[in-house]
């Protein structure tokens, strides 16, 4: 019987911290978008990948178009 004076106050705290861990997550913005990460795994963003889009040309960013100038044929 002497136990429950220990282990009630031990149950409480740990409600409590479990408590404020889960409404810190909610304000946060942990389960703003539950569906995005479903959609962007089926996003093709890897189309050098697939087989038979090797000769396909690949888009240049700015960040390309200075580095071929640095560098001499």
């Amino acid at each position: 019987m002497e136990v429950l004076y220990l282990l009630i106050p031990i149950a409480l705290v740990l409600v409590l911290i479990i408590g404020l861990a889960f409404f810190w997550a909610i304000r946060s913005g942990q389960y703003e978008d539950m569906e995005g990460p479903a959609y962007r795994i089926l996003m093709d963003d890897d189309d050098p990948m697939i087989p038979g889009n090797e000769d396909r040309p690949q888009e240049r960013t700015p960040e390309d178009e200075d580095r071929g100038r640095d560098q001499k044929p």
